[in-house]
């Protein structure tokens, strides 16, 4: 969660609306002395919530913007349920466990799989790092300084986690056209103090798949020990049903884990993240703890503790109500739809894309370099304006020249949003071309994962 600070001199009170409140204010940042009718209380919430971004319009972030009123139906029934609490809720965690299987399965596990929910992928990376840490104590006794190989496209709880359980980030920076790891580079920086190669399936950058074929041969190339864990936190749940071909999971002997966000990809509101190993060997025993929790031996390996079941009732609901025939229907719409964007954004004139939407559903573009006059910052500015969230980011060392801007593709992200937009981005560079721009990269927004 952020970090919040005082935000200095501010007024202490906010203003109630007369039409539904006696009392016509209410303390900012203090208790009120007593208790509020609950439907002024909903009216005021609500209406603070309205200076909100609409998520259906937000081609910022991967995380699902909409689902069936049935998966939010079994969502509100289980807000109460602590998922940590198996005794209690046995079917909650029944239905965690064909999850992991079901996922392992998908992701070409053996029978000997095991795994877990988390709160979402950030969680299931720390538990993946501390897996690899702890597997590369054991064989080596762990005298020196453990490092973690990785591209400098990886989402920051990779950098959390090294900074955290202090493990040297061995990051590859990107250079020329190549915007993320590859074999060569990987190996290049892998030696007996690596703990593991983290491989990205679908960069937050640009949509692509970073190449965890090429990336094992090469580690097989150097006769060394050490794993790969794939963050597939967007792509895990887009390739076995898209590219079923490409070999990036556990067909791989390398491959010791996979995380996966279910909020993403997985078509279940947030927040809610699954890390699977290939076996009982690739998650140590000395990780996971054996806890007497409210009269039952409960087997933990997790950074957070209470949760709701919410989220895995959803995400079991969504596996058994849309099946492979239907997550490939979705995702093969949402890829068609980006590959669509892309093309006319790069037809639009001014715009060149890195990529095309034909991995994960997302793709970047930038200006030309004959371009100028505005930047991508103003195209996005513009763009909120007509209210469309498409960050504009610069991208990490060695290629900071690059300046783009993001689209995702989500379920409910349909063909005629699609068209809106490119009309809306037709309008927006008309006007940038006629009266120039003014945004300040520093302060248009950013980037975020």
């Amino acid at each position: 969660m952020p970090l919040h600070r005082s935000h200095g001199a501010r007024r202490e009170a906010i203003d109630l609306n007369p039409v539904y409140a006696r009392d016509l204010q209410l303390p900012r940042d203090a208790l009120p002395d007593g208790p509020m009718d609950p439907d002024v209380a909903y009216q005021f919430v609500h209406d603070e919530l309205l200076l909100d971004g609409r998520a259906r319009t937000n081609l910022a972030t991967f995380v699902t913007t909409w689902a069936e009123r049935q998966a939010a139906r079994l969502m509100d029934e289980c807000s109460t349920k602590n998922m940590i609490d198996k005794d209690e809720y046995p079917v909650t965690a029944e239905l965690e466990e064909r999850c992991v299987r079901i996922l392992g399965r998908l992701w070409h596990a053996g029978d000997d799989l095991i795994g877990c929910s988390t709160a979402g992928s950030s969680e299931a990376c720390m538990l993946a790092g501390l897996a690899l840490k702890r597997r590369w104590q054991h064989r080596t006794g762990g005298g020196g300084k453990p490092n973690l190989v990785m591209g400098a496209n990886v989402q920051v709880c990779w950098e959390k986690f090294c900074a955290y359980w202090e493990v040297e980030p061995r990051t590859v920076p990107m250079e020329g056209d190549r915007y993320h790891l590859d074999g060569p580079s990987a190996a290049a920086r892998v030696d007996e103090n690596t703990i593991g190669v983290v491989a990205i399936l679908g960069s937050t950058f640009d949509g692509s798949y970073e190449p965890v074929a090429e990336i094992a041969a090469a580690l097989d190339d150097l006769g060394v020990e050490t794993p790969i864990h794939v963050d597939g936190a967007s792509g895990a749940m887009v390739a076995p049903f898209l590219d079923p071909e490409l070999e990036w999971d556990f067909r791989l002997e390398r491959v010791a884990s996979i995380n996966a966000s279910g909020h993403k990809y997985g078509l279940v509101p947030p927040g809610i993240g699954w890390a699977v190993w290939r076996d009982k060997e690739a998650l140590p025993e000395d990780l996971v703890f054996n806890v007497d929790y409210l009269g039952g031996q409960m087997p933990t390996f997790t950074l957070n503790f209470s949760r709701p079941g919410s989220q895995i009732a959803a995400q079991y609901y969504t596996l058994i109500r849309l099946g492979r025939e239907g997550f490939t229907a979705v995702h093969a719409r949402s890829r068609e739809i980006a590959q669509h964007l892309s093309r006319s954004i790069g037809e639009l004139g001014p715009f060149e894309c890195l990529t095309d939407g034909g991995e994960l559903p997302a793709f970047a573009f930038k200006l030309r370099d004959d371009v100028d006059g505005y930047t991508v910052y103003d195209v996005s500015s513009r763009l909120r304006a007509h209210g469309w969230i498409v960050p504009a980011y610069q991208f990490p060392p060695d290629r900071q020249d690059l300046h783009v801007l993001r689209v995702v593709v989500r379920n409910g992200f349909s063909t005629d949003l699609a068209d809106h937009l490119l009309d809306d981005l037709e309008r927006v560079v008309e006007d940038l071309e006629r009266e120039g721009g003014r945004a300040d990269p520093e302060r248009a927004g950013g980037f975020h994962h």
